[in-house]
């Protein structure tokens, strides 16, 4: 091995990382993080309105009941009112039974028509709140579709950019001697991405510390092109400035 395949292996790094900042960077653009608020917001002013909606329908159910009791009751009162003004009943018990039985009716009417109208008062601000929701929720749908633009766009722009970089990869890689780059492969995958990281004065630049001293007088004496390892993080080792 040469100096010249550790210094090609080094390029193929820093082509590499610079392929997972630009996925990064892609992953974590402002413009994806503006989209997700608007999902969350969404979902949130989604769920209050479902329950508001509950709240108003339960409501609206009370009233139908009220309002089937109150046509029940009325319609009641009419046959006790037919049966009282008609010819069929002259016995004056009977006469004053119907008749008490029709003012115990019309109170209970008048009560149903109070809770009815009480009801419908209640109604009235959840229909006010559901619309206003559904107004914030067309509003939100609006500024979805514009973000989602905004980040097709970005996303495009990074594209560009990790195409370009991708397609330099087949040319760095052949520069690396195959069981190196077997080497590199390998720790990539354990190591975060990170397989060759530079000896900068006595420092490894992938886990930025210092090596021991006689470590490090061992490296520097041996003969350019040796395969190091940094013993503190298993990376591959290049020495700079030795």
């Amino acid at each position: 091995m040469t100096s010249a395949d550790l210094e090609a292996l080094l390029a193929l790094q820093d082509l590499d990382t610079r392929v997972d900042q630009e996925r990064h960077r892609k992953a974590t653009l402002p413009e994806r993080a503006r989209l997700n608020e608007l999902l969350a917001e969404m979902a949130d002013k989604e769920a209050h309105k479902a329950a508001v909606l509950a709240g108003r329908n339960e409501v609206a159910a009370r009233q139908a009941e009220v309002e089937r009791e109150l046509q029940a009751t009325e319609a009641r009162i009419a046959q006790v009112r037919s049966r009282l003004y008609s010819r069929d009943v002259t016995a004056t018990r009977e006469l004053q039974s119907l008749a008490a039985d029709e003012d115990l009716l019309r109170k209970r009417a008048s009560e149903l028509e109070d809770r009815a109208l009480a009801l419908m008062d209640e109604i009235e601000p959840l229909d006010t709140q559901v619309a206003s929701l559904e107004a914030d929720l067309a509003d939100l749908g609006a500024r979805r579709a514009e973000a989602a633009k905004a980040l097709e766009a970005a996303e495009a722009q990074v594209d560009q950019g990790l195409a370009e970089l991708l397609g330099r990869r087949p040319g760095a890689q052949s520069q690396v001697p195959a069981s190196l780059l077997a080497t590199y492969e390998r720790l990539r995958e354990r190591l975060g991405g990170v397989a060759v990281a530079r000896l900068v004065g006595g420092r490894c630049d992938g886990c930025h510390l210092s090596l021991p001293a006689m470590e490090l007088d061992r490296i520097r004496h041996t003969p350019p092109g040796s395969l190091e390892f940094c013993e503190q993080c298993g990376r591959i080792l290049v020495v700079v400035g030795n």
